[in-house]
């Protein structure tokens, strides 16, 4: 069966509650959707959010590269070739990561359409629950408290706490929110690359010595200090998970090769796809290295996808997969939902998604 065409939309859906790093404030998802459609009409979507401050991608950008790059390959094609079919993906355009993993998704959602099967059991898994953290966005430590006591009832036990907007109030903001949750409750930070090496050193050793039992720390200065990164590494006794510093494979070989982080946050609008995540996933479990898959303010469709990978492979460490919970109201219909901690996958053909919600869509292609 070959593929009939290759649709893109302009998605916008409001969050329920702002969300701020270090890096940037946002009130919405912004996003920009792929449909591949076969000859029989059945559709597989995937997503490209726009993220301008960390992976650089625009809804203008990748609507162009699915349009006047990616679409036309695909267009003709056997559908269910799949590993072909994401080869060519791939190595159609340099860079453009969350306009390919948008395609990717598609056609993995398409792929298990046709054969009738959830996605996670394209990818090789059987589970249809999997756990979550949930983010509590930058803010000063009495925000930060009373969001933390505020999302302990509502079932999270795993707190992602955005730090690095004030290295020398860091601390307090952490202590702040132990107080709140008690010790039973998962703390993890992310800095989103705002410290140089030594705040971060600073930060997280008065951290270590005050016993606030932090999990790990995220990405704690920019991307391209590969040699910070792992100076910090190497000074600290807390695990560092790379994010932004890991793209694709090659960067993950470097970051390996140096030592330069403990864990490493895999993302498929940063690496390309379902695809290429599996690589990355399989290279870090290789060499040691621990694991989240983790999101960018995706809507159903992108978070979907990225829960059934963890379903179908693992990670060594509870995954980032709460970017849908924030949205006011779901833009799909179908796909997954939240039971408090929990991301349900549909037990569905593909992504489990039956149509896109008609508000603030708007068809381009």
């Amino acid at each position: 069966m070959t593929i009939a065409a290759v649709r893109t939309h302009r998605l916008s859906a409001p969050l329920h509650t702002p969300f701020v790093t270090a890096l940037r404030r946002t009130t919405t998802t912004d996003t920009l959707v792929v449909e591949v459609v076969d000859g029989d009409g059945r559709s597989g979507f995937g997503e490209a959010p726009q993220v301008w401050q960390v992976t650089g991608a625009s809804l203008a950008g990748a609507e162009a590269c699915v349009r006047e790059m990616l679409g036309p390959r695909l267009v003709g094609r056997d559908a269910d070739d799949l590993v072909a079919r994401c080869a060519e993906v791939s190595r159609a355009v340099a860079g453009n990561e969350a306009a390919k993993a948008a395609v990717d998704t598609a056609l993995h959602d398409l792929a298990a359409r046709r054969l009738g099967v959830p996605l996670v059991r394209l990818l090789g898994g059987t589970a249809l629950r999997v756990p979550t953290d949930v983010t509590l966005a930058a803010g000063d430590a009495t925000d930060l408290a009373a969001a933390a006591r505020q999302r302990r009832a509502e079932g999270f036990s795993v707190l992602k706490l955005k730090v690095g907007t004030d290295a020398a109030g860091d601390l307090e903001r952490v202590r702040a929110v132990r107080a709140a949750v008690g010790p039973q409750v998962r703390i993890r930070l992310d800095a989103n690359q705002g410290w140089t090496p030594r705040e971060a050193v600073r930060v997280i050793r008065g951290i270590e010595d005050a016993g606030l039992d932090v999990e790990l720390v995220e990405q704690p200065v920019p991307r391209w200090d590969l040699d910070g990164l792992a100076w910090v590494s190497d000074r600290v006794g807390l695990p560092i998970l790379a994010d932004e510093s890991v793209f694709g494979v090659r960067d993950l070989v470097e970051v390996i090769r140096r030592r330069a982080a403990d864990m490493v946050n895999v993302k498929l609008a940063k690496c390309g796809g379902l695809h290429p995540a599996r690589t990355l996933l399989d290279l870090a479990a290789a060499h040691g290295v621990g694991t989240i898959v983790g999101s960018m303010m995706e809507s159903q469709i992108g978070l979907g996808a990225a829960a059934s990978l963890v379903a179908a492979y693992g990670t060594t460490a509870v995954s980032d997969l709460d970017a849908a919970w924030w949205l006011a109201w779901s833009p799909v219909r179908g796909g997954i939902r939240y039971d408090g901690a929990t991301v349900v996958l549909p037990d569905a053909p593909g992504l489990g998604i039956t149509a896109l919600a008609e508000v603030n869509m708007q068809p381009t292609s």
